[in-house]
């Protein structure tokens, strides 16, 4: 066997010096079949890019052969010219779409509630017919919010800031009547009269269909549990008479957040229990928060935006958790800032502060009441906002690290270089619509953006699908 060996002349190639590539990504990719979070990261640009408005449905529709509130409205509203006293009944205020994405719910000031089937709304060939509507109903009463149940897809509930109930309809049934109702406790005043507080906000338990969670005008969340009676069975309080505008149930159920008109994030553990002081109060069932913090406080911490900005203490408007994140809770104050509070470590980590609604010449959102209400895209951590100042959408990245461009630690000169290159492209995008934005929702599989307008339309934002 020997005689079949060669010998090496040359011993050091035994050893051949390893020649150092770049790593492919892709090849992660095909064998894992699924994106890695930083990579999803460098394509962020790609997909924030694509965006475009694809369609816009106004609220023209009819009941009973005659035009609905919103829509006199709005005829009054263009009739008029933009009447101040008339506008201030206009606007979409809250928009949800169902946990498949099939369904989309929405509310205008006037007090009608819509449910579209989203096929209609994202073909733009296909012309939408109020006919084709699965769910139309006219409240008579103004609404500022509506929630899909999370347990059970059938229904959708809805309140107002000038209601103390909570309004609960079956998309099965064709009634213009909810199925059920489910009443605040009132107040007694110092004259001992009954006060009724408006209902600001609702929440969800995706693991109990019973339920149902809603903060009010005085600080207060409260709580029912629907197979027991149509008052609630606990009420979760905060350290001070300010509105809980903003309310957002954890993944997993436990943990309940506040977001408060004085700028106050409040965090209340819904597990309770006696053994804790945190939860104990002069009343039975009324629970104290866990935590709080202030965001004011949290922003002065950070020195760039300290130097350049006076820091007070701002209306937080709307507060979201990152679906593909969960510690990130992202606010959006009455000024137009928006940001991410890392619940893990209690501190701001992101901050974008566009210019102030006084230097641009579209204002007319912050002539009304609106609480803007923006929305998380499905993946990517990219946060969808309504502008205050402008006729359009902030699309921000706030990627959960420091090559996030809003990030309080981004510094582009570090991180950029020839083989990270992606970063110089790693920026925000504002994308012009054709009305103001109020509210926003995000399809939560393919990540189409349904947003609301001052005007009461509807603008579907994605990727265009025709060809180039």
């Amino acid at each position: 066997m020997e005689k079949y060996l060669v010998t090496v002349k040359n011993p050091s190639a035994q050893n051949p010096k390893s020649i150092s590539r770049r790593r492919w990504k892709r090849s992660l990719i095909e064998i894992t079949g699924k994106f890695e979070p930083d990579y999803r990261h460098d394509i962020t640009c790609l997909l924030t890019q694509s965006y475009s408005e694809i369609g816009i449905y106004p609220h023209t529709y009819h009941i009973d052969g005659e035009p609905c509130r919103t829509h006199v409205d709005w005829f009054s509203n263009a009739g008029l010219n933009n009447n101040p006293s008339v506008n201030s009944r206009l606007g979409v205020t809250s928009l949800e779409f169902d946990s498949k994405g099939v369904y989309l719910a929405s509310v205008t000031k006037s007090g009608c509630l819509t449910v579209h089937d989203f096929d209609y709304l994202y073909h733009p060939d296909l012309e939408e017919d109020e006919v084709k509507q699965l769910l139309h109903i006219p409240t008579r009463q103004q609404l500022d919010v509506i929630r899909w149940n999370r347990a059970n897809q059938d229904e959708v509930a809805c309140t107002s800031t000038k209601s103390s109930e909570v309004y609960i309809f079956d998309i099965g049934y064709t009634s213009l009547e909810p199925v059920e109702v489910l009443r605040k406790r009132p107040t007694l005043s110092v004259h001992g009269y009954s006060v009724h507080k408006g209902l600001s906000d609702i929440a969800f338990s995706s693991d109990d269909n019973s339920r149902l969670l809603a903060s009010d005008m005085n600080g207060v969340i409260n709580v029912w549990d629907r197979r027991a009676s149509n008052l609630p069975c606990l009420e979760l309080s905060s350290d001070s008479n300010s509105t809980l505008n903003s309310i957002k149930l954890s993944e997993d159920n436990e943990i309940i957040f506040g977001a408060s008109k004085q700028g106050k994030v409040y965090m209340w553990d819904l597990r309770g229990g006696r053994s804790s002081n945190a939860f104990q109060n002069h009343r039975e069932g009324y629970y104290s928060p866990l935590s709080s913090v202030k965001l004011a406080h949290e922003l002065e911490k950070i020195w760039s935006l300290k130097a350049q900005s006076n820091i007070v203490s701002k209306e937080i408007h709307s507060i979201d958790i990152d679906p593909s994140c969960p510690h990130q809770l992202a606010f959006h104050l009455d000024d137009g800032w928006s940001g991410v509070l890392d619940i893990h470590k209690m501190q701001v980590t992101h901050i974008h502060c566009p210019p102030p609604p006084w230097l641009e010449e579209f204002n007319d959102l912050g002539n009304v009441s609106y609480l803007r209400k923006p929305c998380w895209l499905p993946m990517y951590s990219i946060y969808v906002v309504g502008s205050s100042s402008s006729i359009g959408l902030h699309l921000l990245d706030f990627y959960p690290d420091r090559s996030s461009p809003c990030h309080v630690d981004y510094n582009g000169e570090n991180l950029m270089s020839t083989e990270e290159s992606a970063c110089q492209r790693k920026q925000n995008r504002f994308l012009s619509l054709s009305e103001g934005v109020t509210a926003c929702a995000a399809h939560p599989l393919n990540g189409t953006i349904v947003a609301g307008t001052e005007l009461s339309s509807l603008l579907v934002i994605s990727q265009n699908t025709k060809p180039c």
